[in-house]
């Protein structure tokens, strides 16, 4: 089993107190695909040079990855270099004071629950995390700040549904997929239950690169149909 240690101490993650590099590193972040130097420069108001400064430090320190590719629609001979490109390190970074190791404490909670756990547990745990979410939403009513406060970084689809970009329980669902995307389901649920919305619009959806969780479009409210007595009125 895997202890959690974090993957990034103190001083790398020090690195984003300087506000340019935190503007870097949240716009990269925020992107569904890796960013060119320009793009991300463009984003922060800097210059081309002093971007790609920047993002080279946080790349060094584990921050963000980084690959390369030719621009959109140019190929093959003749074309040049590939551009560096840059994104979010999947890379965890945990900095307290003391240390403390709670991924440890949920990957030792999350192998006893799949070991031998009754199937009473698991649905107490469902429902912790429910009410956890509802308590959540009660407080923040507007579903994405909700969901953005527990770190689930949501992102509003075409449609109008919610794609969540980030996983809270990444750690564990390394090694307890099934037990932390129901508990990841229950949660979103009780945050729109809280917020005053239909929790069916969770949906246990898991891809590549993103949350096990969507959620979709709030729906228009049917419209009421006459009574028979009120249709003879």
């Amino acid at each position: 089993m895997d202890a959690g240690a974090p993957d990034l101490g103190l001083d790398e993650v020090g690195l984003l107190a300087d506000r340019v590099r935190r503007r870097l590193y949240d716009y990269i972040a925020a992107q569904p695909a890796p960013v060119s130097r320009e793009d991300a420069a463009n984003a922060a108001h800097l210059s081309r040079s002093l971007a790609a400064y920047h993002l080279d430090k946080l790349a060094a320190a584990g921050l963000l990855d980084v690959s390369y590719a030719h621009p959109e629609g140019r190929g093959g001979p003749g074309s040049g270099r590939p551009a560096k490109r840059y994104a979010r390190s999947a890379r965890e970074a945990a900095v307290s004071l003391p240390p403390r190791n709670y991924v440890m404490l949920a990957n030792i909670i999350a192998s006893a629950a799949d070991a031998a756990a009754p199937p009473e547990f698991r649905t107490a745990l469902a429902e912790a995390a429910r009410r956890e979410g509802r308590a959540l939403g009660e407080n923040e009513p507007d579903v994405g700040m909700a969901l953005r406060t527990a770190g689930y970084e949501p992102v509003t689809d075409d449609e109008g549904g919610i794609v969540l970009r980030n996983c809270p329980f990444h750690s564990v669902v390394r090694e307890h997929a099934e037990l932390a995307c129901g508990l990841n389901h229950a949660f979103v649920e009780g945050t729109l239950c809280g917020a005053g919305t239909d929790p069916a619009r969770a949906e246990l959806a898991p891809a590549e690169g993103r949350c096990c969780v969507v959620v979709h479009p709030e729906t228009a409210a049917p419209l009421e149909t006459a009574t028979p007595s009120e249709e003879r009125a």
